[in-house]
């Protein structure tokens, strides 16, 4: 089964007058790559969704969210009653010391209250059922992530099988041109031969040996079958239940450098149209597996 290392998933849940938001994030990535941010109440649990989604999502970039929107007064920070009080008093006596003989409590207040550890917020402990429900929650957004990526990855093998398809059947056209190519670079070098040298000393035999090593020099069959070798092992690797993406992308390198070769051989207009739309699926091919599970 192809996977997209692409995906998304959100869940919500509400307890005791707050609403707890799940949202996780997967791009793509050579390894597992966890960023999490949890709200402090939740912080100790982080081990458990760190291991859920390795177990579950195996490789990409991933985030995980999980925040509290508090509705209630418990979101209201609390004054530290005895630090304000210090604080203006260290003000007025300061004030005083340098001679300012007027004291104004306003403005007093709000030096004090923008200086630190002026609001308090308690952390409060982490209720078993509480907890429940929002693991709940993070299990249902990592299955919608999960799916979204089966989803996605789903399209992406379609269009692999596409591009694939592209590659055998522009394989397969190179055939029709292969004898005619032959003939032309047999009449090329004869007319190369006797523009520059007296046909009639021209060893016929000799001159059959050369074209021979010549041709043998530039043939692609065997390049033709490791390519075909190479597109089989790719369809097949594309129905595998494990995870594929590495693989495909090696499968990939394989190809491009048979391709490469066939090229670099060709010695022919048509033929080299063919291995030019050859390497345009390929490159499409590549981009698809780095974002394949």
């Amino acid at each position: 089964m192809i996977k997209s290392m692409t995906g998304y998933g959100k869940a919500e849940c509400e307890i005791a007058g707050k609403k707890i938001i799940i949202e996780l994030r997967s791009l793509n990535s050579k390894q597992l790559d966890l960023n999490i941010k949890l709200s402090s109440v939740y912080r100790e649990k982080e081990p458990v969704t760190r291991t859920d989604i390795a177990s579950r999502l195996k490789r990409g970039k991933i985030d995980l969210v999980i925040y509290a929107d508090y509705k209630g007064a418990d979101s209201i920070p609390t004054i530290n009653v005895e630090v304000v009080k210090n604080y203006v008093e260290q003000l007025k006596k300061t004030g005083g010391e340098i001679g300012l003989d007027e004291y104004n409590p306003l403005e007093m207040m709000k030096i004090a209250m923008r200086l630190p550890d002026t609001y308090v917020s308690e952390k409060p402990d982490l209720d078993e059922a509480e907890w429940e429900a929002v693991y709940k929650a993070f299990l249902s957004a990592l299955e919608q992530l999960d799916n979204y990526r089966i989803q996605e990855g789903e399209a992406m093998r379609a269009d692999l099988d596409n591009r694939i398809n592209s590659i055998e059947k522009h394989l397969a056209g190179i055939g029709q041109f292969e004898e005619k190519r032959i003939e032309s670079i047999r009449k090329r070098i004869r007319q190369n031969l006797q523009e520059y040298l007296n046909s009639s000393i021209i060893d016929r035999d000799r001159f059959e040996q050369e074209i021979i090593y010549y041709l043998e020099k530039i043939d692609i069959s065997e390049e033709k079958v490791r390519l075909e070798n190479h597109i089989a092992y790719f369809r097949e690797t594309l129905r595998e239940e494990e995870q594929t993406g590495k693989k495909l992308g090696f499968i990939s390198q394989e190809i491009g450098r048979e391709i490469n070769t066939i090229g670099s051989k060709a010695n022919d207009f048509n033929i080299q149209k063919l291995v030019v739309k050859m390497k345009d699926d390929l490159e499409k091919i590549k981009e698809q597996s780095l974002n394949i599970l």
